[in-house]
C-alpha cells in the first residue's frame, strides 16, 4: 500500500501528523500541566517503541550508554521547552522560532557563505513573527519566546546526539532507549504536578493521540518515504512545518496570526527550504531523517 502512495505525500502526511499532534498537546497542557503532558507523551511513545524495537541492552559499552543517556536528557529538555512555549504563545509562532535550531546547525555544518544570508533572512522572520516589532513590550511574552528558542537549541542538540546514537545502536534501539530515559526523568515531576487529572480518560486519550501523532506515525511515514525520495526534496518538504503548524493552530486552537507574523513565517520557511534542501542533497536519507523528530 505504501508504495502506491507518492513519497512526497507520505512526508507531507508526517509533517501534518507532527503539527496536529502539537496542536493536540496544546489542549492537554491546561489540563495536566507541562510536565504532565510531556510525561504522557514520552511514556506512551516509549512503551510503543519498546514493544516495536525490543532493543538489545546487553553488550553495550560505557560510551554507548553515555551517548544514549545524553540523548535521552536532550529529548526530555526539547519536549519540556516546546510544551512550555505552547502554553504561552501560538503553535505557529513556536514552531517557526524552534525551526531556527536545525536551520542554524545546518548552516554551521554546510560551511557555505550563502547560507548565512538565509539565516539572516530567517532572523528577520523570527523578529516579525515574534510580534516584538508590532506589539508593545508589555504585551510580548518574552518567556514563551525564550522557551521556543530553547526548544530550537535543544532540537539542534537532538540532531547531533541522534546521529551519534544511531551510529552505536541499530534501527530504533537507540531512540526507544532514549525515549524511555527521557520518560523516567520527567515522570516523577509530571505525576506530582499532574495529580489525579493525569489518569482521567480524557487526559489519557489525548496523551495517546499525541504520542502517535508526534512520534510513532511520522517517524514510520518518513522512514518509508526516504527509501523512495531524494533527500534534498525531503529537506524542502520539511521546511513547510511552520506553515502547517499555523494551519493546525487555526483549525484546532482557533489561533490567528497577523500579517507581519505570516510574512515572518514565510521568511523562515524560505530560508529553511534553501538551507535544508541544499544540505539534504549532500546528506544521506538516514541523516536527514534524524532532523524530524519533535
Amino acid at each position: 500500500m505504501s508504495r502506491r502512495v507518492p513519497a512526497p505525500l507520505l512526508v507531507l502526511a508526517a509533517v501534518v501528523s507532527v503539527q496536529f499532534g502539537g496542536a493536540l498537546a496544546a489542549t492537554l497542557v491546561p489540563v495536566v500541566g507541562v510536565f504532565g503532558s510531556v510525561t504522557l507523551r514520552l511514556t506512551i511513545a516509549a512503551a510503543v517503541l519498546l514493544a516495536i524495537a525490543r532493543p538489545r541492552l546487553r553488550g553495550r559499552t560505557t560510551a554507548d550508554w553515555l551517548v544514549v543517556v545524553i540523548f535521552g536528557v536532550v529529548l526530555a529538555m526539547m519536549n519540556l521547552f516546546f510544551y512550555g512555549s505552547l502554553a504561552r504563545i501560538p503553535i505557529g509562532v513556536v514552531v517557526t522560532i524552534e525551526f531556527t535550531g536545525p536551520l542554524v546547525l545546518a548552516t554551521v555544518l554546510s560551511h557555505r557563505r550563502k547560507d548565512l544570508l538565509a539565516v539572516a533572512g530567517a532572523a528577520v522572520g523570527v523578529v516579525l513573527i515574534s510580534g516584538i516589532v508590532s506589539t508593545p513590550w508589555s504585551e510580548v511574552d518574552l518567556t514563551g519566546l525564550g522557551l521556543a528558542l530553547a526548544a530550537g537549541a535543544s532540537w539542534a542538540a537532538y540532531i547531533v546526539f541522534s546521529r551519534r546514537t544511531g551510529a552505536r545502536f541499530a534501527q530504533l534501539d537507540g531512540l526507544a532507549i532514549a525515549m524511555t530515559i527521557a520518560a523516567v526523568l520527567v515522570a516523577p515531576v509530571g505525576i506530582v504536578t499532574g495529580g489525579s487529572a493525569l489518569w482521567t480518560p480524557d487526559a489519557l486519550w489525548r496523551g495517546a493521540g499525541i504520542a502517535v501523532l508526534s512520534s510513532v506515525l511520522p517517524y514510520s511515514l518518513e522512514l518509508i518515504a526516504l527509501r523512495r525520495l531524494a533527500a534534498h526534496v525531503f529537506g524542502i518538504l520539511l521546511s513547510l512545518e511552520p506553515a502547517v503548524a499555523a494551519v493546525a493552530g487555526l483549525v484546532v486552537l482557533s489561533q490567528h496570526l497577523r500579517a507581519p507574523q505570516l510574512l515572518g513565517m514565510a521568511c523562515v520557511v524560505a530560508a529553511s527550504g534553501l538551507v535544508l534542501g541544499v544540505r539534504s542533497e549532500r546528506s544521506t536519507p538516514e541523516a536527514i531523517a534524524e532532523t524530524t523528530n519533535q
